[in-house]
């Protein structure tokens, strides 16, 4: 069924939208809830809680890209959840690490969500990935938006993890250039 379609589903108010959708999107929300958690049954938890926020969120929103709306959402309920374990546990996870791989290219910690959301720091972002070659942008969006781990995403690219490593690195530098020429504070 095309995205058009279900969504249309959704907004008649037909359960059947909810069926459509994991069908045709379930492994995509779950592959990133899992690579946030890592944990089976918290990504289930996240993927159906992701079903339930698209349902109360469609309608009044329609959404232009829906696998990139669901991926958002599927996103921020398994961030949540980490913070939620992480707080719960005080253990330590993948997210601290990716977050202190990036410290220096985003600003201060407290700040982060609120800046990310700025259309301007997405404006730099979004210019910066397009100046990316095809793998490094590969490389940089399965590490930071999907939380790949470097031995995953080196296997799956057909890369050594050394050069997975030294793409993120030189990344990360650019991204920072960019910022500091563009005058956001680090």
């Amino acid at each position: 069924m095309e995205d058009h379609q279900i969504i249309e589903l959704y907004w008649a108010r037909l359960e059947q939208a909810i069926t459509e959708t994991a069908k045709k999107y379930g492994r995509y929300c779950y592959s990133i809830a899992y690579g946030i958690l890592h944990s089976n049954q918290d990504s289930e938890e996240c993927v159906n809680d992701t079903y339930l926020r698209t349902w109360d969120s469609i309608p009044p929103t329609r959404p232009e890209r829906f696998p990139v709306f669901l991926g958002k959402i599927t996103r921020n309920l398994s961030l949540d959840k980490c913070r939620y374990n992480r707080a719960e546990k005080r253990g330590s996870g993948q997210l601290p690490l990716l977050l202190e791989e990036l410290h220096d290219c985003i600003p201060s910690d407290n700040d982060m969500e609120q800046v990310v959301e700025t259309m301007a720091l997405t404006e730099l972002l979004n210019r910066f990935l397009e100046s990316l070659s095809t793998d490094n942008r590969k490389i940089f969006m399965r590490r930071y938006w999907y939380f790949s781990e470097i031995k995953e995403i080196a296997g799956d690219l057909g890369m050594s993890e050394s050069k997975v490593k030294m793409s993120l690195l030189r990344s990360r530098k650019r991204l920072k250039q960019l910022l500091e020429q563009e005058g956001v504070m680090l």
